[in-house]
């Protein structure tokens, strides 16, 4: 019985050829950074410069805002209630009712939103350049992660393209049979939850063959050699490099123009 994979083409970006350990270290190393400080200027600074390494992970402007648009969404939510719920100082600048808006609200709000859209754009600068095969070579190469884990992990991503792919089809399907599709909120709530109930259950029944298909292959049965091996090259010491600057760079610009609050401060 076979097990389908859908497997995405390499990207040919600068970054798809660095370690995935030093993408990952030199993001988690500007993500700490901001989480520590709640400041638009270190949030404007990071973000800017992330936007400019985008070319590098093989994506556009366009393309980040396409595929990336709930993440937006979230931010823009996010930093309205900030500015809604924060501390009323400074100069008000619009008052209906219990909706108040002032100077220092709206600044806390913009601060919020710059900051999470800086926080959550190196992780998908990283998930775009790096590709699933190489990631769990270096976690399990260099990390000395449990091979169960490792692979187990990277054949639940592999199969993640199929869960959309699946959905259509399930759709059409349905749709063929004269189900689904039927007018108003609540018929069209029923019908989306019984297409997802089959696509649940189709995902379970893959997972139970991908499980039977990999033990009788000899997956995490005992020490196992690699077809690649996960290694640092000088381009790993430059991302590296970069994430630590891209970090002393947002503080530091900060601080100078202090504007810099710690959130432990």
């Amino acid at each position: 019985m076979s097990v389908d994979i859908i497997a995405t083409p390499r990207s040919t970006a600068l970054l798809a050829r660095a370690n995935p350990l030093s993408k990952l270290g030199a993001g988690m190393a500007l993500t700490i950074v901001l989480l520590f400080s709640v400041d638009w200027v270190s949030a404007t600074v990071a973000l800017v410069l992330e936007c400019a390494l985008l070319p590098l992970a093989g994506l556009s402007l366009r393309m980040l805002l396409t595929r990336g648009w709930p993440i937006l969404f979230a931010a823009v939510v996010g930093g309205y209630g900030t500015a809604l719920l924060a501390p009323k100082t400074g100069e008000l600048l619009l008052s209906l009712g219990p909706v108040t808006f002032t100077t220092g609200s709206v600044e806390a709000g913009v601060a919020i939103a710059l900051r999470g859209l800086a926080v959550a754009l190196p992780g998908i600068i990283v998930l775009a350049s790096t590709d699933p095969t190489d990631l769990a070579d270096a976690l399990a190469q260099k990390l000395r992660l449990p091979h169960r884990f490792v692979l187990g992990a990277l054949a639940a991503m592999r199969l993640v393209g199929l869960l959309v792919a699946e959905w259509q089809t399930l759709g059409m399907a349905r749709r063929a049979r004269g189900v689904g599709g039927e007018p108003g909120l609540f018929r069209g709530m029923k019908s989306q939850l019984g297409q997802a109930m089959a696509l649940l259950v189709q995902a379970v029944r893959r997972a139970s063959r991908l499980a039977v298909t990999m033990e009788a292959k000899g997956f995490g049965a005992g020490p196992r050699t690699w077809a690649r091996e996960s290694a640092f090259t000088r381009l790993d010491v430059w991302v590296a490099a970069a994430g630590l600057g891209l970090a002393a760079l947002s503080v530091g610009t900060a601080v100078v123009l202090g504007t810099w609050n710690p959130v432990f401060g």
